[in-house]
Formats: structure tokens, sequence, C-alpha cells
């Protein structure tokens, strides 16, 4: 059975709707395929965009960071900073397939956690769109799974979350 986490609804004339449950591996590429085919239908009338990240509980780093990247043309998208230097990292966006400059509303609310943070907070960091909702859940934890000699596994906390302004994420969420 094909899931697909992003869906589109006809909701104004002028204002396209995305919405993204969760991210998954094809996350991006059906979220430029259904932009695309949103700005398409609206034509010249296209004025805005509503992205729906509401009860959104996360799931692929990457595919957050592409959906991002896909509004930001340069700079951190997402960092993370942990005790040890080899837990620190900065994901960057790149200007390649930028979306050119548009109105843009975000919703999210208590059930936007993980990676729909990620985007929220890039996206308000840069000024890029207008958070709507309430603050979203505060899960901004890297954990890291260690091997066991047994087989068992053991997941540690190794690194937080940081949106480009240097904001963490975690237990205070983003607001809007």
């Amino acid at each position: 059975i094909p899931l697909y986490s992003v869906k589109t609804k006809d909701i104004d004339p002028a204002i396209g709707y995305v919405r993204i449950s969760q991210f998954q591996k094809k996350t991006s590429t059906e979220f430029t395929e259904a932009l695309a085919k949103v700005r398409e239908e609206k034509g010249d009338n296209f004025k805005g965009l509503v992205l729906d990240l509401r009860n959104n509980p996360g799931g692929l780093l990457i595919s957050a960071i592409e959906v991002a990247d896909v509004f930001i043309d340069s700079g951190a998208i997402v960092s993370t900073k942990g005790r040890l230097q080899n837990q620190n990292f900065s994901y960057s966006a790149k200007s390649k397939g930028t979306e050119p400059q548009y109105p843009m509303v975000v919703l999210v609310n208590g059930g936007s956690a993980s990676a729909s943070e990620i985007v929220a907070g890039a996206l308000q960091d840069y000024k890029k769109a207008i958070l709507i909702g309430t603050t979203t859940f505060g899960k901004g934890s890297v954990q890291t799974i260690y091997r066991l000699g047994d087989g068992a596994g053991m997941r540690v906390t190794t690194a937080r979350y940081y949106t480009p302004n240097g904001r963490s994420i975690q237990a205070t969420g983003i607001e809007p």
C-alpha cells in the first residue's frame, strides 16, 4: 500500500494549500510535485501558500531539510550541538531550485514535532513564512542508538537541534 505524506486541497482561487502529515523518504519529492501542481492550477492567480504541519510528528531529518531548502536560498537550515565535537553539524540550503518569495503561512500546533519544527523554525527565522497556531511540541533532541554486545540497543540523547538563529527547539518548541 503506497503511503503519501503530502496532500493538497483547493481552498481558494489564489491561495495554495499543501499538507505534510509526516516526513518520509519521498516527502521532499512529493512536496515539490504538489507545489508545482498547485502553482500550475492557480496560474497567474497564485498569490501565496498555506503549508499545514499540524499534528505532524516529524520523521526523517533529511526530508525536512529538503522541504525547507525549497524556500531558503542560502544559510543554515538547522544545526546540532552536542557535548562532543563530532556531534556538531550544520545543514545548509542550496540556491538551486529555490522558490520565488511569496506570502506563506505555516500552520502548527502542539502535535507538530521534530522535523516539522525544524521546517517551521527555519521558515520563521528567515522570515519566509508567518506561523499560525499554537506552540509546537518541543522535540529538539538528537538521539543515537548504541548497539550492545548482547544484540540489544540503547538510545541516548547526544545533541540538540537549533534553528538558524540559534534557538533551541528542545522542551520549548516553536512559538507562532
